[in-house]
């Protein structure tokens, strides 16, 4: 696998090809036009490629290494624009930029590229991905850090609908209802997980991210919901969270957890990544998020070294001010290209 002449994508095309797919809203739920425009791009540039049963762009090549990025965003209607050499747009950092570069690297070297669906939501792309296909001998999921940046490290995912209910009362009664003790069950987690002066990355991070309740329409109870997030670092199961938090006031519907994962930094897909960082002048940094990704799912499926990379600040991951550097952009893209044909030669 190696870069030819007739392979090869100019910048300025790969830049075009980069602001097409920021101005196509690809919202979770809604990446079909993107995806069939990233599918026409890709079949343009000599690759077979194709929509898959879920709606993930699919372009088999060299199995040395897959390269995976998500083709959904976050919502959010931002003018798409390049300002002072950084493009403007919802989806420029997370994760357009590190999609694109992706599939730019596998028309120049025939490496193997997926681009899923679902990321910011319930990961049913990379899901049905690791489902339906045999393990790459190595894979890269595409997520910003940084064109210097390969991140080695995610917290696991947990997460659950908390519910509590009690009879209706007058409000002057001094027994607790079921708003207080969803409310008190809650601070109690807050306390369980008190982050105290730790590294993030080392510590289970518990957030609610939805509330509500009240009395029910016919009067006769009070119910109360919360839909709670974990994040949980790599010796921390989701088992122990639950079990951790269990309480005779509430009770929680649990979702399927994603493992963290925690990967080598000595692999030889790590070490071409730092080679081909410094071919292109950077100084190499290893990162560990406190968030998931999609990596999470293929390092727990897959027998296969596995590490995150991709240009933009994560800073502006969702950002209402989210962009690009595209200087940052090529150089990933030079990154890439380099890595995959280390890879597969070693």
């Amino acid at each position: 696998m190696s870069r030819t002449d007739d392979a090869a994508v100019p910048t300025a095309e790969a830049r075009a090809l980069l602001e097409s797919m920021v101005s196509i809203p690809s919202p979770s739920g809604e990446e079909r036009a993107a995806a069939e425009h990233l599918v026409g791009w890709l079949r343009e540039h000599g690759r077979e490629a194709w929509l898959d049963e879920v709606g993930n762009v699919r372009a088999p090549g060299e199995d040395g290494v897959l390269l995976s990025s998500h083709v959904d965003t976050v919502p959010g209607d931002l003018p798409v624009r390049v300002v002072d050499g950084e493009l403007h747009g919802r989806g420029s950092v997370d994760a357009t930029g590190p999609l694109c570069a992706m599939a730019v690297a596998a028309v120049e070297t025939g490496a193997s590229f997926a681009g899923v669906v679902g990321e910011e939501t319930d990961s049913r792309g990379a899901r049905h991905l690791v489902s339906e296909r045999d393990a790459p001998a190595a894979v890269v999921d595409g997520e910003p850090g940084g064109w210097d940046a390969l991140t080695l490290g995610y917290r696991g995912f947990l997460a659950g609908t908390a519910s509590a209910r009690t009879g209706s009362a007058h409000t002057s009664r001094p027994e607790p209802n079921a708003v207080q003790h969803l409310l008190d069950w809650w601070t109690d987690v807050e306390a369980t997980y008190d982050d105290g002066d730790g590294p993030v990355f080392e510590t289970v991070t518990a957030k609610p991210v939805a509330v509500e309740g009240g009395l029910d329409d016919d009067g006769t109870a009070v119910t109360a919901e919360m839909e709670v997030q974990f994040r949980l670092p790599p010796d921390v199961d989701a088992a122990t969270v639950r079990t951790a938090v269990a309480d005779d006031r509430v009770d929680v519907d649990w979702s399927s957890p994603v493992s963290p994962t925690l990967q080598s930094a000595r692999t030889d897909l790590a070490r071409a990544f730092r080679a081909a960082v410094r071919s292109v002048g950077g100084d190499p940094r290893h990162l560990r998020k406190t968030g998931t990704s999609d990596v999470n799912l293929y390092a727990d499926s897959w027998d296969c070294p596995a590490l995150t990379y991709g240009p933009g600040d994560s800073a502006l991951d969702h950002a209402p001010d989210e962009r690009l550097d595209l200087s940052g952009y090529d150089r990933a893209v030079d990154v890439l290209v380099r890595a995959c044909e280390e890879v597969v030669a070693a």
